[in-house]
């Protein structure tokens, strides 16, 4: 057997093995890629191994490519789109104020977190509601007192 061909298909079953460990879809197209480089070389003897690691490069952006287009926009919109965001699980809800927000800085107590949060001043105890936020600070606005 020859040694490019015995390499592309290590290659390509390394490929599929990573993606068999850390499933992202990422490697499965590069594994795809290096398996049909090597049917190619399978099938053409002595093509330069330039040529091979050239169709390689453009196979894996072609597979890619074809995944973040087609593949990707068929999957479904997930029932929980704020799962890992939290600032976003929280914009809506109202709470009062832990600390009052003086130069625009406060902080809440949401369950057993506190948090910095952003706003006009308002006293300690006034009712918020969380409008925004990043990672580090939530943006809330005074809760009217005519309903909430």
């Amino acid at each position: 057997m020859r040694w490019d061909v015995f390499a592309w298909a290590a290659f390509a079953l390394v490929l599929f093995a990573a993606e068999a460990l850390t499933p992202g879809a990422f490697m499965l197209w590069l594994g795809l890629a290096a398996a049909a480089v090597f049917l190619g070389v399978l099938l053409v003897p002595d093509i330069p191994l330039l040529v091979q690691v050239g169709a390689f490069v453009v196979l894996s952006f072609v597979s890619i490519q074809v995944y973040r287009r087609w593949f990707r926009r068929r999957e479904r919109p997930s029932d929980q789109p704020a799962l890992n965001r939290r600032t976003a699980a929280l914009v809506g809800r109202v709470v009062p104020l832990e600390r009052p927000i003086i130069d625009g800085r406060g902080r809440v107590q949401i369950a057993d977190a506190y948090w910095e949060v952003t706003g006009p001043e308002l006293p300690a105890g006034t009712h918020v509601r969380i409008v925004g936020g990043d990672a580090m600070s939530l943006q809330v606005e005074a809760v009217s007192h005519t309903g909430a």
